[in-house]
């Protein structure tokens, strides 16, 4: 729902707009690329045929487009749901509950799933499955972009299967214990082989070159909605890197696409298209 301002507690507010969507960083991100004209398959574990959530999940996300045969449907349990308001300035406040029992399983066959694949992205809110995924990708000697959402241990094995490691800075600044993005992008890098970075929102994304750091502003947009905007960035980037864009070209497009999402209200479903981002990057060359 968008409202012009959060409610304090024990109050009411009006909503202008209302909308269901499917989220979560893989499956935004996956329509992202959908959109972006990448072809894009979908693994991880839902609830049950049983589950309306995630029968709701899978059908939209086929509906653009996406590859769903990679997801593990477990009976008995229902899909993570969350509760969302944006505010006037597109800030989110966001209460999620938990997909219960779906974090033990496991793919059937990950070196299946990734036999055809030019990337894998991988956000680690399921560890379990997606290391299953990212190890047979390092057989393959695939890229493997890992969305560092959620906090965890700079030497997190996870973290180490990554060629990309992209984080939120919310993520890494806690995992860090410091709030200087250089010390803390130095911090995990120590533990890392591959490439790492960090997005800010509208601080735009930061990382290390020849163990500097570099800062690539964000597009100033008039933002209403920044719900999904950090896994357009992650879609917008592996998809970048297997069209074999130079490396600013790439946080460009990607920076492009999650500032337009931004624009638009409506979570993964305002995902912008391929042509919307060319235009826009033309626009601001």
């Amino acid at each position: 729902m968008r409202v012009q301002s959060f409610p304090a507690p024990g109050t009411k507010v009006v909503a202008t707009e209302f909308i269901i969507t499917g989220g979560g960083c893989a499956g935004n991100a996956a329509v992202t690329i959908a959109r972006l004209n990448g072809r894009v398959a979908f693994a991880g574990p839902l609830g049950g045929s049983a589950d309306a959530v995630s029968n709701r999940i899978v059908s939209d996300l086929q509906k653009e487009g996406v590859d769903c045969s990679g997801v593990e449907r477990v009976d008995g349990v229902s899909a993570p749901v969350s509760l969302i308001l944006l505010d006037a300035t597109g800030e989110k406040t966001i209460a999620t509950r938990r997909g219960f029992k779906l974090g033990d399983q496991l793919p059937k066959d990950a070196a299946k799933l990734i036999d055809d694949a030019a990337a894998v992205l991988a956000d680690n809110r399921f560890p379990e499955f997606v290391t299953a995924v990212c190890r047979a990708a390092k057989v393959r000697k695939i890229p493997v972009v890992i969305d560092l959402d959620q906090a965890t241990k700079l030497d997190d094995p996870l973290l180490a299967l990554g060629t990309h490691v992209v984080a939120s800075a919310e993520a890494l600044l806690e995992m860090a214990g410091s709030s200087d993005y250089e010390k803390a992008l130095k911090a995990l890098a120590a533990h890392l082989s591959g490439f790492v970075a960090m997005t800010d929102g509208p601080k735009g994304v930061y990382w290390l070159e020849s163990g500097e750091l570099r800062h690539l502003p964000a597009f100033k947009v008039d933002a209403i909605d920044s719900l999904g905007a950090g896994d357009a960035f992650h879609g917008a980037f592996t998809q970048a890197l297997v069209e074999g864009r130079a490396l600013r070209d790439m946080l460009r497009f990607a920076s492009a696409t999650a500032a337009l999402k931004c624009t638009r209200f409506g979570g993964a479903s305002a995902a912008p298209t391929r042509a919307d981002v060319d235009a826009f990057l033309k626009r601001h060359p």
